[in-house]
């Protein structure tokens, strides 16, 4: 990697989300039936262009890439591909006959149907080509029973040591929010928690491990001492709200079996009693920021705090009061949050909250959800060279056809703050062609932290964000507005994105011409996908938007024929 520290990371850090790496290199990882392993082929070789956020081992935050990692390393140490692996050490032994990856030869009619309101019909298989990060598909029946590993009823997979290794409590071993508090995030080897709330309150062991996908979500609860595990499986939802709903079954059958007497009510902090402010607090206010989000931070001299979000100004602001523990408190009594000075020499933003979902077990986090940013000096030619990108849209060139990402939005602007100098988004300018996220938080709120690196080829100015190669608005053309034209795809095999203009919105567009392994999408004005059709779906009479965008993608020298009336 550029980062000499890489050489420290260790397997153990690739398990506990310590090592160190920005997070999430999942380009071309999630695709539409196409079990393509681009991105597991060049993963190392994308990771040599990235540096690491931190020390290995200095903290754990979540991170994909450590998973993806750990499966490459499984493969060099067996000798064996990464699913054959997978089969033979656990799937067979623990009996899990529905478990299976996208290498595997599945029935398609066997997966739950996943569902896109641009796009006609039940879309194809999703692929989640990062088999170790997240591309193991299951059923809630085989994760029970995967589950057994981790309750002694199992045997043949892990050792006993190796399910209390894997229950430590691993987060510890770096900087963590201080204190015994009730969350839902505190790793352990692999587990996303390994003293989860709510069981906690009542001295009961539980571990939990959620995923999500784009289409896909999961949560496996197990409490190893009762021989218990609920596991919820959705297409669509997220993974809080199963893990939510999990809970909730378990806690209801622990009662059942009599293993606690009643369930102890909803937790909360009471109703906020204002108390007088030291002066000193104050000194805390300015911006923060995380993965992809910079607040403002205000303190008034009476103790009142509010908190703005620069990627959303027309959010109302979230409002506290000093209280005389030395947290501010929102008027529900759901949230707190303080001010941490680190050894690190960072101050961060600490939040601990509640949140109710009627019908399901209450949900607790604590984390830090922000870091305070510093002064950022940058020289009038590097903010020359910036100034030509700010407000500009930067849209993805080097997605594969059948990639997940057409189904989301067109692309992104890059931002730049009025009081901030010298950030751009929630990243630090570092020179003309540079910038990164450098904040370093523990648990989910420092994950994937990304970075910006320019580069120009052939005259055009491209975006490499962790392997996403995009261009900017600036270098894209108004599509052809006579009845009849084509598009072909370039020998670099980029997509090719096109400007919609206004005399076009209301007529029908027509691909009378679509290539084998091709695609194409429209978009909205506000970048939102109003269609999208592989090679083996619709693609007649599409109504275009007013303003908007159109991409095409497919195989170098793709030829698509195009019909707009």
């Amino acid at each position: 990697m550029k980062d000499e520290r890489y050489k420290k990371i260790t397997p153990r850090m690739l398990l506990n989300h310590s090592s160190g790496l920005r997070g999430s290199t999942l380009g071309n990882g999630f695709l539409l039936g196409d079990n393509d392993t681009i991105n597991h082929d060049t993963m190392l070789e994308q990771l040599k262009k990235q540096t690491l956020k931190a020390d290995p081992g200095a903290f754990s935050v979540y991170c994909n890439d450590g998973f993806t990692l750990a499966e490459i390393l499984v493969e060099r140490v067996s000798g064996m591909g990464f699913t054959k692996f997978l089969h033979q050490y656990i799937t067979e032994p623990a009996a899990m006959s529905h478990t299976k990856t996208p290498l595997d030869n599945v029935d398609k009619t066997k997966f739950a149907g996943t569902y896109h309101p641009a796009y006609e019909g039940q879309l194809p298989t999703e692929n989640g080509n990062v088999i170790g990060a997240g591309g193991i598909y299951s059923t809630a029946e085989d994760l029970v029973r995967f589950a057994q590993i981790f309750t002694g009823e199992n045997d043949k997979v892990l050792s006993s040591t190796s399910v209390k290794a894997m229950r430590q409590e691993e987060y510890k071993r770096g900087f963590w929010p201080e204190g015994e508090v009730d969350t839902i995030v505190n790793y352990g080897l692999g587990w996303d928690s390994v003293k989860l709330y709510p069981f906690n309150r009542y001295g009961i062991q539980a571990e939990n491990k959620g995923g999500d996908t784009i289409m896909y979500h999961a949560s496996l609860v197990v409490l190893p001492e009762h021989n218990m595990a609920a596991a919820v499986l959705s297409s669509g939802g997220s993974s809080s709200t199963n893990a939510m709903l999990a809970n909730e079954m378990v806690m209801q059958a622990l009662k059942e079996k009599g293993a606690i007497k009643e369930l102890k009510p909803a937790k909360s902090f009471g109703k906020p009693k204002k108390a007088a402010m030291p002066a000193d607090v104050a000194k805390n206010a300015g911006y923060y920021a995380s993965t992809n989000v910079v607040m403002k931070v205000a303190i008034a001299k009476n103790g009142e705090l509010s908190i703005t979000y620069n990627q959303a100004p027309d959010m109302p602001a979230a409002k506290y009061v000093y209280t005389a523990d030395g947290t501010f408190m929102d008027e529900e009594g759901t949230t707190k949050i303080r001010f941490d000075a680190k050894d690190n020499g960072r101050t961060y933003l600490w939040q601990s909250m509640y949140l109710d979902v009627p019908g399901l077990s209450q949900l607790a986090l604590t984390q830090y959800t922000g870091e305070k940013l510093e002064k950022n000096d940058i020289s009038k030619e590097v903010e020359s060279a910036w100034s030509k990108r700010i407000g500009k849209k930067y849209f993805p060139v080097n997605e594969k056809y059948s990639s997940l990402a057409y189904l989301l939005i067109d692309g992104g602007k890059i931002n730049k703050h009025a009081d901030l100098p010298g950030y751009v988004d929630d990243k630090t300018i570092t020179g003309p062609d540079s910038a990164s996220n450098q904040v370093q938080i523990p648990a989910m709120g420092g994950r994937d932290t990304m970075e910006y690196q320019f580069f120009t080829k052939d005259g055009v100015e491209y975006l490499d964000s962790s392997g996403y190669i995009m261009v900017s608005e600036d270098t894209i053309k108004t599509l052809y507005q006579g009845s009849k034209s084509t598009v072909s795809i370039q020998e670099d095999g980029y997509a090719r994105w096109f400007k919609l203009p206004k005399a076009v919105a209301g007529k029908k567009l027509t691909v009378t011409t679509m290539p084998k392994q091709s695609s194409f999408a429209v978009y909205n004005d506000q970048g939102q996908v109003v269609h999208f059709s592989l090679s083996s779906s619709g693609k007649q009479g599409i109504e275009l938007p007013s303003g908007g965008t159109i991409v095409f993608a497919g195989e170098a020298g793709a030829k698509f024929g195009i019909s707009i009336k």
